[in-house]
This record gives structure tokens, sequence and C-alpha cells, in this order.
């Protein structure tokens, strides 16, 4: 193991963050950057950790302004690498003072430089109001910051406070990869939910919304937190932070995702998520995914993801382990603490499976080329998907996991399970938050501790080669099948429901917009692509009759009676056909079904462990 090494520390740079304009989507930042006289270059982030790409949102850094001693400095953009900033310190100066405004998106659709703020709440991501000099490492430069937040709005952050007065709050001085790694949330109706009460160490779960009635969860499901911090725990044996607070943002007019840091998490979800059992439920493992997160990706880090700062390129081959893995932990844990029963976290894993299934990019796309391309694909429009591949190394990482426990398990004959992997590789002693990086080599050795087989072979096969099949082996393994039945899975209803879509993968072949019916993605070789149908194209009548979800449904489901083709009315821009599907199975929507010749694996992983 290799642990990142720390730098010299260079001269404290002052940052201090106006958002009481949140609400109007702007932010006032200014900073004192220490400087001696003579040339000198700033940049802002751009490679952000936890985003695997140049995700820093450069277009919309506004009113940059920088001076020194009073006197107005001309700066000039490289005309190369926008996100650097070049200028001349005059003579007699020791800093230099910069003023810049970010500005706030509205549309809620995309990732964290999506909408995150309304009339009544925010976040604030410092990665986006500031600028540092440029060949410093992110771990050897301090800053000091203040904030200032719209009166009687309370926040959480995991950076560690100095003191609060009429001027805002004072955080203590910390490095920059900590004031990065550390957003805050805050907002007008807010609750902390303490889930480890007693405990040395504080695990808290901050919940800002758009209402208070958002905000009256049972307290059954916060029994359900409170076991999910007992049994991520558990499973790792060991925690490397000093508290740990989820920074939950309930509101439908932010973007929904969820990113890590090593003492706390972005989670941002639909407003009613606490007081609806059926959104509860669609996303239940997002908070064990983010917080597994600060074992694996913050504490043990790729060494291809750790750099220096954040303008030097990530390598990103890993992301089958960083995300993969941390996919399959996530929702073994959301099983494991009770948020998920054993039919939802089946009912998850059929849909992952069978949506792999139906990747055509498979014929052509290893596993690996997706991360290698995930800055790319985290990018990339919906239309085409199951032909290009998408991030796939989440579902199909987790899926590999999930064989290589099963696989642990059935080779030490139940003595040993991912779990043992999961204490030797990011376990040990409490300590407080670092990096430890690791390649592959060190994450097939350590396999080799748990169960000693050829992991690099098993690797080499369902990673680094084109497989045509998904690797459904652990699931088999595990006891169950994937099989199709004729109504769609509470699971799968409840994502229909959320995305406004029609999901009709397992028997036309494509996906649609519920309004519009726009057609977002065709299987190649499906019914619908055999008949003509193709993404961006748009359903307007289905068997002569003007479209809409049920009565689509109700088409598909009669022919397994009907053996005349099914007929639909597509628009293609300014042109009309009508595309007849020989086909007639009816309705079919994926679910796993136990195996009887084979004992149950997978209800024993998801078994509970914490006392």
């Amino acid at each position: 193991m290799t642990a990142r090494p720390a730098r010299s520390a260079v001269a404290s740079i002052q940052l201090n963050v106006d958002a009481r304009e949140i609400s109007r989507r702007v932010l006032h930042a200014q900073l004192e950057i220490p400087a001696a006289p003579g040339p000198l270059t700033l940049v802002y982030p751009k490679w952000i950790p936890g985003e695997h790409g140049p995700t820093g949102p450069i277009t919309d850094l506004v009113g940059i302004k920088m001076s020194a001693r009073g006197q107005t400095i001309p700066w000039r953009r490289d005309p190369v690498e926008t996100c650097v900033f070049h200028l001349d310190v005059p003579a007699g100066a020791n800093s230099v003072e910069v003023t810049l405004d970010y500005l706030l998106a509205s549309d809620p659709n995309g990732f964290s430089s999506a909408a995150s703020s309304s009339a009544s709440l925010g976040v604030v991501s410092w990665n986006t109001v500031l600028l540092y000099p440029q060949g410093s490492a992110a771990n050897a430069m301090t800053y000091s910051t203040r904030l200032q937040l719209p009166e009687g709005w309370k926040y959480a952050t995991a950076l560690p406070r100095a003191g609060e007065s009429a001027n805002g709050i004072q955080f203590q001085s910390v490095s920059l990869e900590t004031l990065i790694d550390s957003p805050v949330m805050a907002g007008i109706h807010f609750h902390t939910f303490d889930l480890s009460p007693g405990s040395q160490t504080p695990h808290r779960l901050n919940v800002v919304a758009e209402s208070a009635a958002a905000l009256e969860m049972t307290a059954a499901d916060q029994g359900r937190f409170s076991n999910l911090v007992k049994e991520a725990n558990t499973l790792f044996g060991a925690h490397h932070y000093r508290s740990y607070d989820f920074l939950l943002t309930m509101s439908d007019q932010v973007a929904h995702f969820g990113l890590e840091h090593h003492e706390s998490s972005d989670d941002r979800v639909p407003e009613r998520m606490l007081i609806d059992e059926n959104i509860l439920k669609g996303w239940a493992s997002l908070l064990p995914h983010e917080m597994v997160h600060s074992w694996n990706g913050k504490y043990r880090r790729p060494a291809g993801l750790t750099t220096p700062d954040y303008q030097a390129p990530m390598k990103t081959e890993l992301l089958w382990v960083y995300e993969g893995l941390t996919d399959y932990l996530g929702e073994v844990l959301a099983a494991r603490s009770g948020l998920w029963d054993v039919t939802s976290y089946t009912e998850r894993l059929a849909m992952s499976a069978d949506k792999l299934e139906h990747q055509r990019g498979r014929d052509w796309r290893p596993l690996v080329d997706t991360t290698d391309a995930a800055q790319l694909l985290y990018q990339a429009r919906e239309e085409g998907a199951s032909w290009r591949r998408g991030t796939d190394f989440y579902s199909e990482g987790a899926l590999i996991w999930l064989e290589a426990d099963v696989t642990i398990r059935r080779q030490t004959e139940g003595k040993r399970s991912l779990d043992d992997f999961c204490q030797r590789f990011f376990g040990g002693e409490n300590t407080a938050p670092k990096v430890v990086t690791y390649t592959l080599a060190n994450v097939i050795k350590t396999l080799n501790e748990v169960a000693p087989m050829d992991w690099g072979g098993f690797f080499q096969k369902r990673v680094y080669s084109v497989n045509r099949q998904a690797p459904l082996g652990g699931i088999e393994g595990g006891g169950w099948r994937l099989v199709h039945r004729d109504n769609p899975s509470d699971l799968l209803k409840g994502l229909e429901a959320e995305e406004r879509l029609v999901i009709l993968t397992d028997s036309l072949g494509m996906t649609l917009k519920q309004e519009s019916g726009g057609v977002l993605d065709v299987i190649p070789a499906s019914p619908a692509d055999r008949a003509g149908v193709a993404p961006g194209m748009k359903l307007l009548g289905v068997n002569g009759r003007r479209w809409a979800p049920d009565l689509l449904r109700a088409a598909i489901k009669e022919t397994k009676t009907n053996s005349a083709p099914l007929e639909l009315l597509v628009e293609n821009g300014d042109t009309f056909k009508t595309c007849r599907l020989d086909y007639h199975d009816g309705e079919r929507y994926p679910y796993l079904e136990r195996d009887s010749a084979k004992p149950d694996v997978l209800t024993t992983i998801i078994k509970g462990r914490a006392q």
C-alpha cells in the first residue's frame, strides 16, 4: 500500500463567499492570494474528484477582477487551457485580491453543475468559487474560509467550524483538498437526525427540504438509516473519518444525484423521499453507495485517480473497482440495513442484469473501454445508449463483484466472503481522513489472501475482454435466475414514474418518453429496430389510434393472441411512416426467480451482520 505523500505547505489563502443571493442563483467570492511580484498563474479546478472528468464549470465563472495594493491587474486566459489565467503581480505587492461571481444553473437536468438551489435551499460546492496558484499541490495549500448565508438559514457540512458572527460562518483553516471535499448544504426547512447516539464518532443525517412536512421521517426509517451506519462499519471493520455527515437535499427543483466525500456525502433526491415509501424504495441505495465511497474512493483510491491537483488528467481504468464495487456494496448495505427487503433487492438486481443483457455495445466494446472513456460517456446523450454502451462500470461492475463474492464463498465452503476482502483492504485501524492508493495488483493480492485462485484471469475475462453476454454468474451461482413476467415490478414502475419513461426493453426493444412519445433508445435487432423505429423519432399512433402509454401496453399484451403485426405511426422530422412490428410475445419485464436446485446464497449475502 502506498500512502499519498504530504506536500510542504504554502501561505494561507483567504476565501470569503457571500451566498446570500443563492436563491437568485448567484454566489459572490473574494480571495486574497499570497504572491510575489512578477508573473503569476492562477487556475480554476478542472478535474473534480468523484466526477471522474474535466467537469469544472468554468463557463459559469463570471465577473473576474484582480488587483493588488488597490491597483487593477490585467489578466489573460490561457489560449489552450481555459481554466488557467495569467497575470503579472506589480512591484511591492505581496498578495493578489480576486473577486468573482458564479452563476448557478436553474435546469435540474444534469449532474453537479445543474441546479443546486431554490428559493428555500441550496448547496455550496467550494470548487465553483475559487482559484489557486498553478503548480501547488492540493494538500499543500491552506484556505481560511468564511461563508455568509441568507438570514434564518441553517446549514450542515463536514468542514470544521471556528465560530459564527454577524459577518458569517468562519471555518477552520484547512487544505484545499479538504475544502473541496467538504460542501455546505443549507436552507430554511432543516433537521438533523443523530444516527449513532452516544458514539464517540458522530454520524448525522442532515436534511434540508422545500417544506417542513417533507422532514417528517418515521422512527422506523430513522432506525434503518442508523442500521446503515452500523452495517457499514461492521462490513469494513474500521473507519477513516472523524465524523460522518449525510447532506441530504430534498427538492424537485435541483438535480438528483449523489457525490462522495471523505467525511460527508452530497445526496440530492426528490422532495418527498422520506415520506413516500415508493420514492424511498427507489432511492434506497444512494446513501449506502455514497457512504461506501468513504472507504472505497476516498481512503483507498486508485492510483490513476490520485492526482496532485485539479488540473492533471485522471486515469479512470479502475472505475469498475471504484464505482462497481461500491455499487455492489451499496446495494448489499441497503438490504442489510432494512432499507430494502429481499424482493426490492432482487428486483434491482434483475433490472440491472436485464439492461446489461440488452447492451448491444457488448458486441464491440469491453467493459474497461467504458472506464477509459468515462469522461465522454458521462456526457453522452440518451439516444443510441444500448449500441454505444454507457457508464456500465457501475452496474456491470456490481455484477462482477457479486460473482466474486459468490466465488469466494464457494471456494472456502462458506468460511469467507467478500466481507473478508473489505476488512483487509479497507479496514485496519480507525484513522482520520487520509489517502492510500491502490492498483489492480493490490486488489488481486488481497483477494488471493482471502481465497487463492486465478483472480487475474477472472477479471481479464469479465473486464478486459469483449463479452456478448452479461456476467450473470453471481446471480446464477447465488441460487437465482433471470426470468421475465408480464407485469412490471414495483421498482421498475417507480423508475418509470420518476423518469417519466415507458420502458419496453424486453418486448418491443425500445424506451419512450411518457409525455411526448419521443423514442429515446432502440435496441439493435429488436422488433422495433427491424420494423424501422429509431432513436429521435416520435410515436404518434398505435394500431390506428392516438398513442398513450396504457394504450400501447394493452396493444403489446394483445400481441399474444393477435396474429396481425403491431402498427406504430411514427414521426421522423417532417415525415410520417407506419412501422409494422412482427412481435407476438406480449408484455415482458425482468425478475429474479429462485433456482431450488442451488443454495440461496443471495439471501445469505444480504442478511444483516451488525449486532
